[in-house]
């Protein structure tokens, strides 16, 4: 092949290796670091500036998973095989600076951004990331935005309650509630969400606002706190060319209010890449350029990477990010990469990897040790916001909580469905016991074990599904330091009790008449609290289950398990159990539930008519007297030690599935 396609090396270009340092360091239009940008004259239309302008610095990242167990090995040792996702990543980003990362699937792009927002930690991460020299804090959190590629929103929420509900939790108590609803009000005007301000956002089952709009609505929740920090994570993945030229135009504005903002992105657009500022481009967990964005193209040139043909910055970027060199005939020259397409590609890399190395790590870290952020105002207010522990009280976050819970719930809590399941079983399981005279004992006692079960076993399938359907909320909003567990766990519980509680009273009332039962106010009244008890300890068990699991089939098999032990074991089916495996009795609250509904019905005085016409003792009935009518406030005890036991293991579980996903 004649050298006119020669692909020229790094020696062969003397003059465009001196012209590197210049490239690398050029600066940009707004990388010149102000504490406190001036103030708009339009705070409608352009966000405020970051009061603590942060400065960004990562240093040698590295993070590795591992894979799944090979086996055992002769010393008894299980062999792991670890994957290294990030491979030692170095960079540096500014207040009024958007630095985006980018690179094909798998890069580690996604992982980097996670670890620089605090979110990945543990042994398996090691390198250095501060915030204005700090390490990660609190505080810091508390001042970072991380909007995830995933929009995590809830369906039934409108736009303004999302974002006042938001406001209201995470903005601090110093502003009253008509401030933090202003402000959630002007961040509805500044992300053009006025016309649809009224709409819910949607979700799988019916249609709510757009693609675009739901990310800006996750966007707006990130701008509330006024972050100095803005992370986003693939903020135009699924949208049209216009709606995300739309959304980064707004993260353009937040940059140049004085935030840094950091984004991943996968395939920009020329007008999307040419609103970086800087840009780190990486390889299969490997950085292969940092720099100025409007500089990379001259850079990759400079080593001998170059294309005549006019194309997108950021397609030219993820070819070579890929292995793929702009000009087959550029590789074919190269002597020992004529081989097969993936040879071809690691020698890509491989080159490019070095060149990174020669030209870009040794001034890269250079500018990191040059640079001073000790002095901002930041770390001057550090004592007092050392004291800002959490934005507002913890009863106003339960407060919150609770009117949120209650408003995304209103659509599913009292549907329709729920109502007629609960009412006809009801009114069927009243016809069927229909005035059960009294010395149809039998018939009597398996009406009041009906109500142990039916009220023991269906709120218990309803809790299960509670925490693993909010199980990315959850982790979104603690990760952002927004409210604290305990208030979320008791507002959540305490949002289903209207729904758990009206349902057993509406079946109560229906089929304790019509089964002809001890027609005695007091008696009633007693019977019907004996199930709502049993409704809260079911509640606490289903709640327990979703929790440890988190995941609903396997929370659902267990509690079938679990609901099957129960019912065979309740002291109605099974008088005489072995004593081996009594103790599964005593683990069951349908069995306490249904001997107390017995202890108030019946008396060990009670007489009741016999088959031959004679009188006999209700204690001496069978089905009676394997359970007993004594020690009902010993039964009463043990059901709110279980109702106390599975609420604690549930908030617990919780705790524990948070540090977990963090790591």
């Amino acid at each position: 092949m004649s050298s006119d396609h020669h692909q020229p090396s790094m020696q062969e270009n003397p003059q465009d290796m001196e012209t590197l340092p210049k490239l690398l360091s050029e600066p940009t239009h707004n990388t010149t670091v102000v504490p406190y940008p001036p103030v708009p004259s339009n705070p409608q239309s352009v966000p405020r500036p970051a009061l603590f302008p942060i400065t960004l610095k990562f240093e040698e990242v590295v993070y590795k998973v591992s894979l799944e167990q090979k086996g055992c090995c002769w010393d008894g040792t299980w062999s792991t095989r670890e994957k290294t996702i990030l491979k030692g990543i170095t960079g540096m980003v500014c207040p009024g600076e958007i630095l985006a990362m980018l690179g094909p699937s798998g890069s580690g792009k996604t992982t980097l951004l996670t670890a620089l927002g605090g979110r990945l930690t543990g042994r398996k991460l090691s390198g250095k990331i501060t915030y204005n020299g700090q390490p990660f804090s609190g505080s810091i959190q508390r001042r970072t935005g991380f909007v995830a590629q995933d929009d995590v929103l809830y369906p039934h929420l409108t736009v303004s309650e999302t974002l006042e509900f938001t406001a209201l939790l995470r903005l601090p108590g110093t502003l009253t509630r008509d401030e933090k609803v202003e402000q959630a009000e002007k961040v509805i005007s500044e992300l053009g969400l006025s016309r649809c301000r009224n709409s819910m956002i949607g979700g799988p089952l019916f249609r709510g606002i757009s693609g675009g709009e739901k990310k800006r609505v996750s966007i707006g929740q990130e701008m509330l706190i006024n972050p100095s920090l803005l992370l986003l994570d693939e903020p135009t993945s699924g949208l049209d060319s216009t709606t995300a030229l739309r959304i980064m135009t707004t993260v353009k504005q937040l940059a140049s209010g004085g935030r840094t903002v950091v984004t991943t992105i996968h395939q920009p657009s020329s007008r999307l890449y040419h609103m970086f500022d800087k840009l780190v481009l990486l390889s299969e967990g490997c950085p292969i350029y940092h720099g100025s964005a409007s500089a990379a193209l001259d850079y990759f040139s400079s080593i001998g990477f170059s294309t005549s043909v006019t194309v997108n910055p950021a397609d030219l970027l993820l070819d070579l990010a890929n292995g793929i060199a702009p000009d087959s005939k550029h590789i074919s020259d190269q002597g020992d990469l004529h081989g097969s397409a993936e040879q071809e590609q690691k020698s890509v890399r491989e080159a490019l990897i070095s060149a990174y190395e020669k030209n870009v790590a040794t001034r890269l870290k250079a500018d990191l040790c040059s640079l001073d952020v000790n002095n901002y105002s930041y770390n001057r207010d550090a004592s007092a916001r050392k004291k800002e522990q959490w934005s507002t009280s913890w009863w106003q976050q339960f407060k919150v909580l609770l009117k949120r819970g209650l408003k995304e719930r209103r659509y599913e809590a009292f549907n329709r469905l729920r109502i007629f399941q609960v009412v006809s079983a009801a009114v069927l399981a009243g016809l069927l016991w229909w005035q059960t005279p009294v010395s149809h004992i039998q018939d009597r006692i398996a009406l009041l074990f009906f109500f142990s079960v039916f009220w023991g076993f269906f709120p218990l399938y309803n809790a299960v599904f509670t925490f693993p359907q909010e199980r990315s909320m959850l982790i979104k909003e603690r990760s952002s330091g927004m409210y604290r567990l305990s208030s979320y766990f008791l507002a959540r519980t305490a949002g289903d009790l209207p729904m758990e509680l009206a349902l057993p009273t509406t079946f109560v009332f229906i089929i304790y008449w019509m089964g002809g039962l001890k027609p005695d106010p007091t008696t009633f009244i007693l019977s019907w609290l004996i199930v709502l008890y049993s409704v809260l300890v079911s509640q606490s068990l289903g709640l327990a289950f979703g929790a440890i699991l988190m995941d609903v089939k396997q929370a659902t098999t267990l509690a079938s398990v679990t609901t099957l032990v129960f019912l065979i074991a309740g002291g109605y089916y099974v008088q005489q159990i072995p004593p081996f495996i009594l103790w599964l009795k005593y683990l069951s609250y349908s069995f306490y539930c249904y001997k107390m509904l017995l202890g108030v019905q019946y008396k060990e005085n009670d007489y009741y008519e016999c088959p031959n016409g004679n009188l006999c003792r209700v204690i001496d009935f069978p089905a009676i007297k394997s359970v007993g009518l004594n020690n009902l406030w010993m039964d009463v005890t043990i059901m709110a030690l279980m109702l106390l036991g599975y609420r604690l293991i549930a908030f617990l579980a919780l705790r524990r599935v948070q540090l977990r996903t963090l790591r």
